[in-house]
């Protein structure tokens, strides 16, 4: 599971590029807090139960036009080596290298006692891989000393750059919900918009001591539902039942024959 932080931009929807991942142990059925603080420098920060999950620079962490972008009048010269190893020409492949065998005969293996060489035909030693077998010759590779690196454009300033205008709404007047679910039973409750943080956290605060109670009234519930599990004896003398009753069954079988 993971949480999806959004922003609509020039009409488009940004879903932040790396994922906001969630532990094993925090998906579960109980109620949970989602908080999503924007700062006005351009950073924010994805909070789970108060539990940072995500931070960083708004601009840098969605799609939005960055600061910098390629420069789309500057090519790769012509000239530019981008091979960083070339093919060692000095090494020479060594004399006879093509005539070691993969496979030789095992050493450690003798004719078996009982083997009939008019029978069997002549014995021969099983194979095994050579040590000495390298596989095909493959000349080695030496560093290119004409290696340019890998080219890349040069930067130029982003005429559409404007951190300003990042994640900044003049007026939020709503507050929906659109999703996609396998599960029934889903409530969204207490959705609180403000800009004092500390004020959040005390809310966020009283909706997890309620959490830690519900969790508490669910194992109560659970015990004091679940089925009691049957006597082991009873079940041993039911199988007991069963198995006299299935060989008289066979015992009256038998006899008819």
């Amino acid at each position: 599971s993971r949480i999806h932080a959004i922003f609509e931009y020039n009409g488009e929807n940004l879903l932040k590029e790396d994922e906001i991942k969630l532990d094993y142990n925090e998906k579960d059925e109980f109620t949970h807090v989602y908080t999503l603080v924007l700062k006005k420098d351009g950073t924010y920060k994805v909070l789970f139960d108060g539990s940072v999950k995500a931070e960083g620079e708004i601009s840098e962490d969605w799609a939005f036009p960055s600061k910098q972008i390629d420069d789309p009048a500057d090519k790769k010269p012509d000239d530019w080596v981008e091979d960083a190893e070339i093919v060692d020409e000095s090494v020479e492949k060594p004399e006879g290298y093509d005539d070691i065998p993969p496979t030789v005969a095992d050493p450690e293996a003798s004719q078996p006692d009982d083997w009939d060489t008019e029978e069997d035909g002549e014995w021969e030693a099983p194979q095994v891989p050579n040590p000495e077998y390298k596989g095909p010759w493959v000349q080695p590779m030496k560093p290119n000393p004409e290696y340019k690196g890998e080219w890349a454009p040069k930067q130029i300033d982003n005429e559409a750059y404007a951190p300003d205008t990042y994640a900044k709404y003049e007026d939020i007047g709503v507050a929906a919900f659109e999703l996609w679910t396998v599960n029934s039973g889903s409530v969204f409750d207490n959705i609180l918009v403000t800009d004092d943080e500390e004020a959040a956290k005390t809310e966020r605060d009283a909706i997890l001591a309620n959490a830690e109670a519900e969790k508490e009234a669910r194992e109560e519930y659970k015990k004091a539902n679940e089925p009691e599990p049957e006597d082991e004896e009873e079940y041993a003398e039911d199988d007991e039942d069963d198995e006299e009753e299935e060989i008289a069954m066979g015992g009256h079988d038998a006899s008819e024959l």
